[in-house]
């Protein structure tokens, strides 16, 4: 366990080096949202696509390991949706309590920590874990959302966010990556580089870039944001597990597929909730919360991956 958690160690490092700059304003708000910024649209996209790029599709998409998570994370997902509306919240705040129980930072944290940490051959499950939470479940909480704000779904207001779901970079550099690699296309040298050293600043800035967002965020809703940080650090990771139990998902891509599981709440939820105002403080203390929790429960899950 120890061994595990000093691999841990720097990327956690990392995360409370950015927080500690913003807190004590070294480093201000407005610093972090433009390095935010940049891993996003170049940095992170950069080493996306050269990750895509290098893939092959068909060895890629894995039927099994699609149904397996999309099965444990749409159970969880239901889960936390009755139980906000247990709670007698509204339609939309379920949906985004919801959300925070099975998104996970893979784009800013998974991609870079758990490349390192479980090797090349973990990329391919890590960018279907991806692709399945922007596609998949982006797509389904916008729906649900303006579904209930307007007592039924329509197109011309769910278009447009549907459309930049698809145009998010993270995904255009996947997609553009594995067309690279349908068609057999060499990466030139220089072009190669370019894109080892523009993708080698994804890691520390993005690790960075969360810590200095998470200076901000206050704790709130304190039993509610407990609930949300139990239920993505404890139960999705379970969850997914049971799953890939279930439909036979190769050993090694059902560990990566855990292990994705098992990191905190995505910094895009809270963007989510701000664009739509619904339930930002407890999301920002989910995401607060589970941060702070992954730093132990991410290591024992690896540990125990490693164990089986």
């Amino acid at each position: 366990m120890l061994a595990v958690f000093l691999k841990t160690l720097p990327f956690f490092g990392m995360i409370g080096l950015g927080w500690l700059a913003a807190r004590t304003r070294f480093f201000p708000q407005e610093g972090a949202a433009w390095l935010t910024k940049f891993v996003f649209y170049f940095a992170l996209s950069a080493m996306l696509f050269r990750f895509a790029a290098r893939l092959d599709l068909a060895a890629l998409f894995d039927r099994s390991f699609v149904l397996a998570y999309l099965a444990g994370s749409l159970g969880l997902w239901l889960v936390g949706m009755a139980v906000a509306r247990g709670r007698g919240l509204s339609l939309p705040e379920a949906a985004m309590e919801a959300q925070c129980c099975m998104i996970g930072n893979t784009g800013f944290l998974g991609v870079p920590m758990l490349v390192v940490l479980l090797g090349e051959r973990a990329v391919g499950p890590v960018l279907m874990v991806l692709t399945i939470d922007m596609l998949v479940f982006s797509t389904l909480i916008t729906l649900i959302i303006h579904a209930g704000r307007s007592g039924g779904l329509r197109l011309a207001t769910a278009a447009p966010i549907l459309r930049g779901i698809v145009a998010n970079p993270m995904v255009l550099s996947m997609l553009a990556g594995l067309t690279w690699a349908q068609m057999r296309l060499p990466l030139p040298g220089p072009f190669d580089e370019f894109l080892v050293m523009l993708g080698a600043a994804a890691t520390p800035g993005a690790l960075f870039a969360i810590g200095a967002s998470l200076a901000g965020r206050r704790i709130g809703r304190l039993a509610a944001s407990a609930w949300l940080t139990v239920a993505k650090l404890i139960l999705h990771p379970l969850a997914v597990g049971l799953a890939a139990w279930a439909f036979h998902v190769e050993p090694f891509a059902a560990g990566v597929m855990v292990a994705a599981a098992a990191l905190p709440v995505a910094g895009n939820v809270y963007i989510l909730a701000q664009y739509f105002g619904v339930a930002q403080q407890r999301v920002s203390a989910a995401i607060l919360m589970s941060t702070a929790g992954s730093i132990v429960t991410v290591p024992l899950i690896i540990l125990l991956i490693g164990q089986g």
